[in-house]
């Protein structure tokens, strides 16, 4: 809640002021974003980066879509094949293997960064052997991880103002959609399969973004992160709502077809890359869309906040522009997203924005 006071606090200022400054989460601006700079990585190696590299490489898509969103694609040389449906990708080179990356493909991008999130732990080694400089992430629990590997991200690569502006806005409308939801009581008991028993649970970023969304995940009341669980006890679980993101017939599928849900075929669809990947557009997706297929009777298309309302002017060592992101669109679980590169959303304006999110996040508040 305090989070979310001082972004309200923010807020008020910028609608008094002549020109729209965004603010971390701690409402600081940053105007330090020089080089070199050494920052310790999730394996407890201190990294140096001399200069602000020219060819960064990621091995995860999460990082990829982050290097979009704060402004960073062009410094983008090689990326993994999940990360296909962003914007200019097939420009860039496919370092994908069987299973993980291929380390000659890395190697072959040039890279002066290698930017691996924790999904990409067993190749870490592997591209350090091969003499890279590589920054390995940590796994992301919750919304205040995704914020800190954006603004990492943007430290590293020489985009501090345009990670700020990502996690702004991002949080912006993390505020506006817990204000639509914070007194519902009783919440829709959620489950999201992932394949083979396994769920997401407890200490999770998908179980941060259903608890936005007003939604009761079941697997974690007892269970953390991504375990695998027998027939018997999903059966117990009793979920009123599947979350599909591919195959929707799964709902006709044991052990889910007896449950609340399979009986009532209550679904909700949602893209994988959206709900599965850690980084600001993925949360502020899943947020609305989940949002408005749980509660369409709450949810309107005004309770997003436009990129375009946290938006300002890069500075000289931050020239890539950052583009506005259109209202979440919800669709099928398919490969189709809303894009990056026009729009701003319907209905707002930069000063109404902030004022919508100023009354939201004041009734907004964590279970």
């Amino acid at each position: 809640m305090e989070r979310y006071r001082r972004l309200c606090v923010g807020l008020l200022l910028v609608v008094s002021a002549v020109g729209i400054v965004p603010t971390t989460a701690a409402g600081t601006t940053s105007t330090h974003c020089e080089f070199p700079v050494t920052m310790t990585d999730a394996t407890g190696t201190e990294i140096t980066i001399e200069e602000r590299p020219e060819r960064v490489t990621t091995t995860n898509p999460s990082a990829a879509q982050t290097m979009w969103e704060i402004g960073g694609r062009d410094q983008v040389v090689g990326l993994t094949q999940y990360a296909s449906y962003l914007d200019g990708a097939d420009q860039r080179t496919n370092v994908s293997a069987s299973f993980g990356v291929d380390v000659e493909k890395v190697v072959g991008t040039n890279p002066d960064l290698v930017i691996a999130p924790n999904a990409s732990a067993g190749d870490v080694q592997a591209l350090r052997d091969a003499g890279l400089t590589v920054y390995h992430l940590q796994a992301a629990t919750d919304i205040d991880d995704i914020r800190q590997k954006t603004t990492t991200i943007g430290r590293l690569t020489g985009n501090c103002r345009g990670a700020e502006e990502a996690n702004t806005w991002m949080d912006a409308n993390v505020g506006a959609i817990q204000g639509l939801t914070a007194d519902i009581e009783d919440r829709p008991r959620i489950l999201y399969p992932l394949g083979s028993g396994f769920v997401a649970a407890n200490n999770t970023f998908i179980d941060a973004l259903f608890d936005i969304a007003g939604a009761d995940n079941v697997a974690a009341r007892d269970h953390t992160g991504y375990p695998q669980l027998s027939n018997e006890v999903l059966l117990q679980l009793d979920p009123e709502v599947i979350v599909v993101t591919r195959d929707p017939s799964i709902i006709t599928q044991e052990p889910y077809a007896s449950t609340t849900a399979g009986r009532n075929n209550a679904t909700v669809a949602l893209l994988t890359r959206n709900l599965n990947q850690p980084a600001p557009r993925s949360v502020v997706n899943t947020a609305h869309n989940l949002t408005e297929q749980l509660y369409p009777e709450r949810y309107s298309s005004d309770t997003y906040v436009p990129r375009s309302a946290v938006q300002s002017t890069p500075t000289a060592t931050e020239s890539q522009p950052i583009t506005a992101t259109p209202t979440p669109q919800v669709t099928t679980a398919t490969d189709t997203d809303v894009s990056t590169t026009s729009g701003s959303g319907p209905g707002f304006t930069a000063v109404t924005a902030l004022v919508a999110v100023l009354a939201s996040a004041l009734l907004a508040r964590r279970r």
